[in-house]
């Protein structure tokens, strides 16, 4: 039994002063304010639930800033495909690992203290499996024993190079699977994870243009209870080349023709018509949103007012890892709304809400509910995760209650960060990680030596 007192902490009822934590196995037996300090580590600060990342690409921390000069005329998310298969053509095992460890290291350091991997790498550089056909779910695994983070690992199904059957090019050679070989590494990605504590796998369909309707269903029954991730409607040429193929818009499809539930999570749903932003809230499903990723890849604006309205759920992610920080996404979130509807404190739901404590809620509860985890909130059952902000930092230290997270969010980010617990261990003290040296060191010779 670990036994905590939280300065400050926000619980699932409200803002509360000296909490005390009662903390066995990693996960919270108790929780107690005003409790009596005796006997109790002393937490200093103001303590968060930790934020879920319900969508990354480890590997793609790698490559940030490599597509950051511009290319032909209409250079877009589909220009931006090909620096990233170019990058991942050369990267080893030791290589996914190392770039995965250094993420991970980032996410937590930045705010997020659990991860859904949606994981596509699994063959080597010609396409050939390894004689592990889970080699690289292993590496991410490794990773995520490395740095502490909790982890959903999401296979990744990938059939097809496009709508309709299209053969799949060379640059996505290291991802493609048959549904036979697919559910092999499925297994694999289970055996990889069973020694870390509490790990969850689920099942991540790429995306209808990479699967038929036929092995979709295949790789759905996979996932039992489990998550099930999939990209969708995140550019506007995949609407188009849906509605070519099928007639319908991508979420139309999805909800016509796949029992999509709680278990689902929709990332990006970037380009809605109404009829589908109000299905996905119907549905019960997560809408996976990355806004810093979206921002930099031009993918559109969600239409976040009219989904929450239909009382939507939702979490964020840091998906292509150009910048990692959990208060980072929810505060572009909520700025792209600002921008499109040109008004301010658009998704706060009523007047005299905090507009970051709302935000930093909901994706709270929709992070969890798509990492399949019970994790997102300080409250018993839950699994230990804190991320604890420094009350004396400038930004912060004349504040109090709800003031806190709307600076946390929309002025000091992750600068405010000073310890983080998972399944109540610390794993980052005053701003770094327990292990950022070792980490970043290999790295950077990962780095070194792809790059040269």
């Amino acid at each position: 039994m670990r036994r905590l007192i939280l300065e400050h902490a926000l619980l699932p009822g409200g803002w509360a002063r000296n909490v005390g934590l009662d903390i066995e196995g990693g996960t919270i037996a108790a929780v107690l304010p005003n409790a009596s300090a005796e006997g109790r580590e002393r937490v200093a600060g103001i303590a968060l639930p930790g934020l879920p990342n319900l969508h990354s690409h480890t590997f793609q921390r790698g490559m940030a800033g490599l597509a950051e000069t511009r290319g032909p005329e209409g250079d877009s998310f589909w220009t931006w495909r090909q620096v990233m298969y170019r990058f991942l053509g050369s990267l080893t095992p030791e290589d996914v690992e190392a770039i995965a460890a250094f993420a991970m290291m980032e996410m937590l350091e930045g705010g997020f203290t659990a991860l859904a991997e949606f994981h596509y790498l699994h063959h080597d550089a010609q396409g050939r499996p390894y004689a592990d056909i889970a080699e690289l779910s292993g590496r991410i695994a490794a990773a995520a024993q490395e740095t502490g983070i909790g982890l959903t690992l999401l296979p990744v199904f990938y059939a097809q190079g496009g709508f309709g059957g299209a053969a799949p090019v060379e640059g996505q050679r290291r991802f493609v699977t048959d549904p036979e070989s697919y559910a092999r590494l499925v297994e694999g990605a289970r055996r990889a994870v069973a020694a870390l504590d509490d790990a969850v796998i689920g099942i991540a369909p790429h995306s209808l243009r990479a699967v038929t309707p036929e092995s979709l269903r295949e790789a759905v029954a996979l996932a039992g209870d489990g998550p099930v991730h999939i990209h969708i409607a995140e550019q506007v040429k995949e609407v188009e080349d849906c509605l070519a193929w099928s007639g319908q818009r991508p979420v139309a499809w999805l909800l016509d023709h796949t029992p999509v539930d709680r278990r689902w999570c929709l990332i990006h749903a970037t380009h809605l018509d109404a009829k589908e932003t109000k299905g996905i809230a119907a549905s019960g499903a997560v809408a996976g949103l990355c806004p810093i990723t979206e921002a930099n890849l031009g993918d559109g604006i969600f239409e976040g007012v009219d989904y929450l309205s239909a009382q939507g759920r939702f979490g964020v992610g840091s998906d292509s890892n150009i910048e990692i920080t959990a208060p980072g996404e929810l505060r572009q979130f909520e700025y792209s709304q600002r921008l499109k509807h040109r008004a301010r404190n658009v998704l706060a739901a009523h007047e005299g809400q905090s507009t970051g404590r709302s935000l930093y809620e909901k994706a709270s509860s929709g992070g969890a509910q798509a990492l399949g985890r019970r994790i997102g909130a300080l409250a018993p059952g839950h699994r230990a995760d804190l991320v604890v902000l420094d009350a004396r930092h400038p930004d912060l230290a004349a504040l109090s209650g709800d003031r806190w997270i709307d600076s946390y969010v929309f002025v000091t980010g992750k600068a405010a960060i000073d310890t983080v617990f998972v399944a109540g261990k610390p794993v980052v003290r005053s701003g770094r990680h327990v292990s950022r040296d070792a980490i970043q060191e290999r790295y950077a010779r990962a780095m070194a030596r792809i790059l040269a």
